[in-house]
């Protein structure tokens, strides 16, 4: 097999003519492809059993054990009403609390139209009806239960921020605005929150809690000038835009579509519509929603066609330059440099809630233009990342879904721990697996995007139809008109690219020629109840290389990403990351009995290896992305390497405590407080520096014995001096200058171990000299030292 580039494939696979078919007949079929389609309700799609069934179960089972009470304890507290149950912990105890409800109301909404669980719209209307007694108890229109953070550490009514923002008073530093944490992002939740229970099933308090917050949030950015708008869209503001360009849809009031359009931010579209890729160095999941807004607003006015280029560019850019094998993107929150992805494997790639996101986008995009490729990457992201990021056993979900080898995933492990984003959109993601199934074309074209068992009612053809499938672990999927309103009209099955040129189509079980056009294998016929047309995509094992390194490569059989077995979570992993040798690797592969399974031979070093879905190793640890060595490269090269990943694994093993300067969760996991300090990026890598009269401080654990501060710096900087200091007591002054050109390097600062004795954790400070900068700094690291060494 030859080596596959995912680019190329998704970009070629609907326009690649499968079989014999002429050009010309190819040429008409694109010509005559529906402009625009729109899905099946997800109220009309059952699943038959599979493992989204399972995970739409176990994610039900999950809604179910939330207390909505929990969940609106801050919505009555803040509004003078007395909560009926105590707040929950994680994130709803913090300033960002409120999120997890907006999730929770459109998860309840999409699982009652998945499943039909009656309890899921009664609970959804009991919190419209807490909503509302909040909102009127206030008498603004106004109703939350964000929190803020006063300089005392108290969290209050979160509220008291957007009179003083009124002000033009506004502080923010990214995450933070006037001391809450991304306020608007969690508005945003409860806006769409509503919004879905509105659309669902007609709620009309629904629609007027959000429209009496709609309204008080229109009375906050009338009071700003053009500039203060982008000060507080500087802020993470979530899908604002999106639910204002909702609101009208849904009202016709042209008061929503102008506030969807000024909720726009200028430094981060603009380049993008105008096909530029600024997207280094910036939080992904802070930018995905704007694009999903821009698309919003395209649709209900059909209209500036720059927001429709900006949505598209965005998505080819991130699909293409910025995406992991998985479909996921981003290393730790931030998107790095394009073509870098071999770059970033590390412990913190893929959030969710980017993926969920990007998902959402990609079904804008299809609706406007049919398009195979598009849903390759849906598909993709869908099945590798989505599933990944759910524990089947629990429900859980993991924040990041780790492509370091050995690393573990982590999900949330209790009802009351976390509730971090992830969980939010984790909770949606599983309640609706069969929402992009089935779509209409504005033509009549009945399109099957993805192959997961499912029966639909299409009541456009008043038909019903059955899906029937092992895919992915098998290669046929067949589509059953148990009952159609008999007709002609064209039936388009997608074709992956990974099977361009290979797919074959039945109808009634004889061989047939579709024709195939961007991406689909159409057949178009006079259809009648009974008729079955079966489409075979043969599953094979291929490489993939990332983009922008062609020897960091990945395994697929089919739509499947596979990865090494490294054994079960309790088995700590501290072997050297396999590598791949040799010039014909898939010839090293052997199919195991296990389906998408496979055993390898003389190809893995240091050992063989069994390769599997990486999808189902929740409880496993996995090894996705391999160096790829020649035989003549890898022996000049297996010293070199096997030392550098010992170097790496054993200041792994020994670190008590890491802390990731400049990003968001890192710094709010270890206590960080400052004055005068500020996030910086450089060279792809998030720090933090200090200027002359301030500091930084925060946390960090410890463990008996002797300990090793580590901080690592960019070479080449001008000359600055600074005191590192560990409660308190000063354990370093360090002097930056031009003496480490163009890379990065770490210093180690051995602490007394008088210093740590029989403590937990200790603080530590960097406090710059007068009319000095303390850093930039770029981690800080504590590691035990070696046996035997000297403090």
């Amino acid at each position: 097999m030859m080596r596959a580039n995912r680019r190329e494939l998704m970009a070629g696979a609907g326009a690649v003519a499968l079989t014999a078919v002429t050009a010309s007949a190819a040429r008409a079929a694109a010509a005559a492809f529906p402009a625009s389609a729109t899905p099946l309700p997800l109220s009309a799609v059952r699943l038959r059993p599979s493992e989204f069934a399972t995970a739409v179960e176990v994610n039900r089972a999950y809604l179910h054990r939330l207390s909505p009470d929990r969940l609106l304890h801050n919505f009555r507290k803040y509004a003078g009403l007395e909560p009926k149950a105590p707040i929950y912990g994680g994130w709803e105890s913090d300033t960002i609390a409120g999120h997890t409800l907006g999730h929770y109301m459109t998860a309840l909404v999409l699982t009652w139209q998945q499943t039909g669980d009656p309890e899921m719209k009664r609970r959804a209307d009991y919190i419209v009806d807490e909503l509302a007694q909040a909102q009127a108890k206030r008498g603004n229109g106004y109703v939350g239960g964000l929190g803020r953070k006063r300089k005392d550490g108290t969290i209050v009514d979160g509220e008291e921020i957007f009179p003083e923002i009124m002000k033009g008073e506004i502080r923010s530093g990214g995450f933070d605005l006037n001391g809450a944490w991304s306020p608007l992002y969690t508005v945003h939740k409860l806006f769409a929150g509503l919004l879905d229970v509105h659309m669902a099933w007609g709620n009309r308090k629904a629609l007027a809690v959000v429209e009496g917050l709609g309204g008080y949030f229109e009375r906050v950015f009338a009071a700003l000038t053009p500039a203060q708008v982008q000060e507080v869209l500087g802020c993470e503001y979530g899908g604002l835009s999106e639910s204002y360009a909702e609101m009208y849809a849904q009202t016709k009031d042209r008061r929503w579509l102008k506030m969807a359009e000024l909720i726009y931010d200028n430094r981060v579209l603009d380049p993008l519509a105008r096909k530029e890729d600024k997207l280094a160095n910036f939080h992904a999941n802070t930018q995905v929603p704007k694009l999903i807004g821009l698309a919003r607003i395209h649709e209900v006015t059909n209209g500036d066609p720059a927001k429709a280029t900006a949505a598209r560019f965005f998505w080819d850019t991130v699909t293409q330059h910025h995406s992991y094998v998985i479909g996921g993107n981003a290393d730790r929150e931030y998107f790095s440099a394009p073509d870098t992805i071999a770059d970033h494997i590390t412990e913190q790639t893929c959030e969710h809630c980017n993926t969920y996101n990007m998902l959402k986008l990609t079904r804008h995009l299809w609706s406007w233009q049919p398009d195979g490729a598009l849903f390759d990457f849906y598909e993709r992201a869908h099945l590798n990342h989505t599933m990944a990021a759910h524990d089947p056993r629990t429900g859980g979900f993991t924040y990041m879904t780790p492509l370091l080898s050995g690393a573990e995933r982590g999900y949330s492990t209790t009802d009351d721990d976390a509730f971090w984003c992830c969980v939010g959109s984790g909770m949606e993601a599983h309640a609706k697996h069969g929402e992009s199934i089935f779509w209409q074309g504005k033509d009549g074209t009945f399109f099957v995007n993805l192959y997961i068992p499912a029966d639909a009612d299409w009541a456009a053809r008043r038909a019903k139809v059955r899906l029937e499938t092992p895919y992915p672990y098998g290669d046929t999927a067949t589509l059953t008109f148990d009952k159609v309103a008999s007709g002609r009209f064209p039936v388009a099955l997608r074709v992956p690219g990974w099977a361009a040129g290979k797919a074959r189509v039945t109808v009634n079980g004889e061989a047939t020629t579709p024709v195939f056009a961007r991406g689909y294998a159409i057949v178009t016929r006079r259809w009648k109840a009974g008729d079955a047309v079966a489409i075979t995509l043969p599953m094979e094992l291929r490489t993939e290389s990332t983009p922008g390194d062609a020897d960091t490569i990945a395994l697929l059989h089919g739509p499947i990403v596979l990865a090494a077995d490294l054994g079960p979570v309790e088995t700590k992993w501290d072997s050297p990351d396999p590598a791949l040798v040799g010039a014909n690797l898939l010839a090293g592969f052997t199919p195991a009995a296990a389906p998408a399974t496979y055993a390898t031979r003389g190809v893995v070093r240091p050992q063989d290896m069994t390769f599997v879905p990486f999808y189902r190793q929740s409880q496993r640890r996995s090894a996705v992305y391999f160096k790829h060595f020649s035989d003549a490269a890898w022996a000049s090269e297996e010293a070199a390497y096997n030392a550098e990943q010992a170097r790496r694994r054993d200041i792994a093993a020994r670190s008590v405590d890491t802390m990731f300067l400049g990003e968001m969760q890192p710094e709010r996991d270890h206590n960080l407080t400052s004055a005068e300090s500020y996030p910086v990026t450089y060279r792809g890598r998030q720090g933090r520096d200090v200027r002359s009269g301030g500091f930084m401080e925060f946390s960090m654990k410890t463990r008996p014995g002797p300990l090793i501060l580590q901080a690592t710096y960019w070479g080449g900087e001008r000359g600055r001096d600074f005191d590192i200091l560990v409660d308190n007591v000063k354990v370093a002054t360090q002097h930056l200058d031009e003496d480490r050109p163009g890379k990065f390097f770490d210093v180690d600062y051995p602490l007394p171990e008088a210093l740590t004795r029989g403590k937990s954790s200790v603080k530590v400070r960097f406090v710059p000299h007068d009319r000095n900068t303390a850093g930039p700094v770029f981690g800080v690291r504590l590691y035990t030292a070696k046996a035997g060494a000297a403090a």
